[in-house]
Formats: structure tokens, C-alpha cells, sequence
């Protein structure tokens, strides 16, 4: 017999996944517009790891590439609740995602300033905070999965 602890973990854990997929999906596919390409330029362009792509494709090109990567993560994640051989993958992609576009606050000039006197940055950037912990947890959860299979 499960008990509560376990069941509202379960729980949790289910919504803290499909919470995640459907924000990655939504994004994903706002990356195809024309707005959201140039929203991110500034981001990309910035950061150390990901400016180049802009020397080998256009910033909707660049855009494009960037939702496509964040609309297949999703869909494992999502899958990844069925079948759990796609945590381990699924969590590890996700996590280098939300590591990634964290990286924007210390890689994009202008991302923090001083509102009246609270210093505020791009308030979106942080909700990656909890989508990492989560993605985290996947890939916990995968390598957990994949260390039953092993032994058996």
C-alpha cells in the first residue's frame, strides 16, 4: 500500500513535469515568430556558448532551432511520464536548458538595473529557477529507473 507521502509526491511530481513540458511546448512553438526571435537576440547574442549560431544562421533561423530543441524536450518530459526509460534523457536535456537561459543573467548586458532603488532584472529568466529543480528531478528519477533495470 502507497502511502500519502508517497501519493502527494507522486503527485507533484506529475504536475511539476507537465507544468514544465507545457511551458517548454508554449515557447517552443512562440519561437517560430518573428517577435520572440528578436526578443531573444539580445540573450543569444550575448552569451558565450550559443553567439555563434548567428554567424551560420539568420536570428529566425537561430529562433527556429531553439524551439525546436525546447518542443521535442518537451514532449519527452511528457513521455517521459508513460515511459520512464526517457527521464534520464529528458532531464538531462531539460536541465541543460534551464542552466542555459539562467546563464543569461550574468551573460546579457542591461539584464539587471535599479528600479527605485531595488535592483530587478528580467523577472521571466527566473521562473527557470523551479523549471530546473524539476528537471532535475527527472533526471534523478531516470537514472534511478535505469539503475533498477541494471540490477535486475
Amino acid at each position: 500500500m502507497i502511502n500519502m507521502t508517497t501519493k502527494l509526491h507522486k503527485i507533484g511530481y506529475i504536475i511539476g513535469v507537465f507544468g514544465v513540458a507545457i511551458n517548454l511546448l508554449w515557447i517552443g512553438v512562440f519561437k517560430f515568430t518573428p517577435t520572440e526571435a528578436g526578443a531573444i537576440k539580445s540573450l543569444v547574442e550575448n552569451h558565450f556558448a550559443m553567439s555563434w549560431l548567428y554567424r551560420i544562421l539568420s536570428v529566425q533561423g537561430v529562433s527556429n532551432l531553439i524551439g525546436t530543441i525546447e518542443i521535442i524536450v518537451a514532449i519527452a518530459l511528457l513521455l517521459s511520464l508513460k515511459f520512464n526509460t526517457l527521464s534520464k534523457y529528458a532531464g538531462i536535456s531539460s536541465t541543460i536548458i534551464f542552466t542555459t537561459t539562467l546563464s543569461f543573467l550574468i551573460t546579457t548586458p542591461g539584464v539587471w538595473h535599479t528600479v527605485d532603488g531595488v535592483l530587478v532584472t528580467q523577472f521571466f529568466l527566473l521562473k527557470d529557477i523551479p523549471f530546473l529543480a524539476i528537471s532535475i528531478m527527472v533526471w534523478a528519477e531516470g537514472h534511478q529507473h535505469l539503475g533498477h533495470e541494471k540490477k535486475s
